[in-house]
């Protein structure tokens, strides 16, 4: 590929070194993202997509076929954009974190401003630290629900412009109620364009019910009408006379938001669509020629050093990713990794690494199952569907069933080119030990060398970092990264023994990781063991007497367990407050006698957040945590009816 050869100013203010191109050398740049949405669209063969303007527009452009999210939520794949470094190194893994970053650390268009560029982000930042102002503030020039190339103070200037469309999201798919979805999205569309709920194609891993089918149809309903906003979108380019000097990307920020997609590390919730459309005078930049099909593996912390790349601008060190696009392409990457954490209230732990073919999760909570109950979500009717499935007693599809079942394996191997929809687990197969020791060999040599933050508990990360960020605390050599994570290795596999001499480390996050191996085993407890965790309700980590109380309350011993529990709810740190209050709603009726305290903890929440907020504005911190902590309070209420 051949370099660009573009005019450069160079000066030096302060300690910043600042370049310039000339304006007619560098392309604009615009990313249009789409919320919560698979590769459900016409030109990737979708039979229910109807999507005219999208398809177009893929005619026009390379189109990628094993491009995916760095996670299954929107807040942590944004902040991988964001930066082009991946969000277990940074702390950014949990949704709405507020984990620390260096102050050093400005969002990748802030170097585009340095260019030259003049950059706009419409309008979701979402970048799930507790530096998100900063961030926002280096990044943007404009940042706002009407900021787009058209406010750039000189028209010759070159532009990065991201809009971000909300009409495929999850709120509007599954949570508005049926009138608000009636009135925002279906009076848009003609008779011709609603799909009839009754034709839909129905995934095995659903229950083919009414409210089901209603579900799908009503979610392709939201991308037939996010794709006539994308029209609009490129018209209003075409118009402005600057279509044939910007580079278009279309993509989405993770699967599409209904279950068994959003959420999951598997091909569902991981895969997206992307389309790079290149006008005639940057084709050299592009890898490939308009309407031809790539099936390079590219992931979200490749996005920020692609665009660096197109505009010609160097890439820092720091950065993760692999250019695939521009005058500095790279190699093609032979893995993508992704990851789950902590969701809202839902805590949550699995990783996992793809190939051209293969896919591997590891599950380091699989006695927490697939589908574990989640405020937000729950408001939609699909959800409660697969609640009767579970509680039903009618013979159920292996895939259903699969899906809802209250434990998951601790390891999972899918053949995607055999087994696009990730329903065969081929970690127990004889022929494919090979692949499964490679992948795992990968994911652990991955979390080692990004120095995964997923695998300490979040109480102890928060407590670690509040003197300097998760990224320095990580590169510092003060943690033991390598025995933590051969002890979270140790969960479905060891037994007892084993768990309870690491309860004997010094370390708490080994401790940790012994009490969720105690928690997640199936084997029935001896009574030596449940005298030993009994001794660590006073554990001087509080990560680690949850995790003990909760196993010590399944194994019997409910009355000191539930002490510790209702005493966590007292806890200054609202991380603590989460994880016990959580804990205590999956125990559910068993544990009604937490109700008061629960009562007291959902009002002490509402003191910080109150319930009338929208759960969609982004607020750091304290603030998030105690939404969270409402959440599980009011669904632990409900359950024993004490909800008004």
């Amino acid at each position: 590929m051949n370099q660009i050869k573009l005019p450069l100013f160079i000066f030096v203010f302060g300690s910043q070194l600042f370049w310039f191109y000339s304006k007619a050398d560098t392309p604009n740049i615009l990313w249009i993202t789409a919320e919560d949405m698979s590769p459900v669209l016409g030109c990737y063969g979708d039979k229910d997509a109807i999507t005219p303007n999208i398809d177009r527009l893929a005619k026009e452009s390379i189109r990628f076929t094993s491009a995916f999210a760095s996670a299954p939520v929107c807040s942590p794949s944004r902040s991988c954009l964001i930066q082009g470094c991946l969000p277990p190194s940074m702390g950014t893994q949990h949704m709405r974190s507020g984990f620390p970053l260096p102050k050093s650390f400005s969002g990748f268009p802030s170097l585009l401003k340095k260019r030259g560029y003049f950059t706009t982000n419409n309008v979701k930042t979402d970048y799930n630290s507790e530096n998100f102002q900063q961030i926002i503030d280096r990044s943007w020039n404009l940042n706002s629900a009407d900021a787009d190339w058209r406010k750039r103070p000189n028209h010759d200037m070159p532009f990065f412009s991201v809009i971000n469309l909300m009409t495929s999201h999850q709120s509007r798919s599954m949570v508005w109620p049926h009138e608000k979805f009636r009135s925002e999205i279906q009076s848009k569309l003609t008779t011709g364009q609603i799909h009839d709920f009754q034709k839909v194609t129905l995934p095995p891993y659903y229950p083919d019910t009414p409210v089901v089918r209603k579900t799908l149809a009503r979610f392709f309903d939201c991308v037939t009408r996010m794709d006539q906003e994308v029209g609009t979108i490129l018209q209003r380019l075409k118009s402005d006379g600057l279509d044939e000097n910007t580079i278009v990307f279309f993509f989405s920020d993770h699967g599409s938001g209904i279950p068994r997609h959003k959420r999951a590390l598997l091909d569902s919730g991981m895969h997206i669509p992307l389309l790079v459309r290149f006008p005639k005078k940057w084709q050299h930049l592009a890898p490939a020629q308009s309407g031809e099909t790539l099936g390079r593996l590219v992931t979200f912390v490749d996005f920020g050093p692609t665009v660096l790349s197109l505009s010609d601008t160097p890439i820092p060190s720091i950065m993760q990713g692999n250019p695939f696009l521009g005058s500095n392409i790279s190699k093609e990457r032979k893995y993508v990794f992704g990851h789950r954490d902590r969701v809202d209230e839902v805590r949550d732990f699995a990783r996992s690494v793809r190939d051209q073919r293969y896919l591997y999760i590891r599950n380091y909570m699989p006695h927490l199952g697939y589908n574990q109950p989640t405020a937000w979500p729950d408001i939609g009717e699909i959800r409660h569907e697969f609640y009767k499935q579970k509680k039903s007693k009618k013979k159920k599809s292996d895939p259903l069933q699969h899906f809802i079942n209250s434990r998951r394996p601790v390891e999972e191997l899918y053949d995607c080119e055999k087994d696009d929809q990730n329903l065969k687990n081929l970690a127990f197969s004889p022929q494919h030990q090979e692949i499964l020791l490679r992948m795992r060999k990968e994911h652990l040599h991955h979390a080692i060398q990004i120095r995964d933050w997923g695998f300490i508990p979040e109480y102890e990360a928060w407590n670690m970092s509040k003197n300097s960020s998760g990224w320095e605390v990580g590169k510092s050599g003060i943690v033991p990264w390598k025995s933590i994570i051969d002890a979270a290795e140790m969960v479905g596999r060891a037994k007892e023994q084993a768990f309870l001499k690491n309860l004997k480390s010094k370390d708490s996050t080994i401790r940790y990781w012994a009490a969720i191996g105690l928690a997640a085993t199936e084997e029935r407890l001896t009574k030596s063991c449940l005298q030993i965790l009994l001794n660590h309700l006073k554990d001087p980590s509080p990560s680690v007497r949850i995790e003990v109380a909760n196993t010590l309350f399944e194994n019997g011993k409910k009355q000191p367990a539930l002490s510790t529990l209702i005493s966590e709810l007292e806890h200054q740190n609202l991380i603590v407050v989460m994880h016990a209050a959580r804990t205590i709603e999956l125990l559910g009726k068993k544990a009604k006698e937490a109700a008061p305290a629960m009562e007291a903890c959902l009002k002490r929440a509402y003191k910080v957040r109150p319930p009338d907020l929208s759960p969609v504005i982004v607020l750091p911190g304290d603030q998030d945590m105690a939404m969270f902590v409402g959440f599980s309070c009011n669904a632990f209420l409900k359950k024993i009816n004490k909800f008004r």
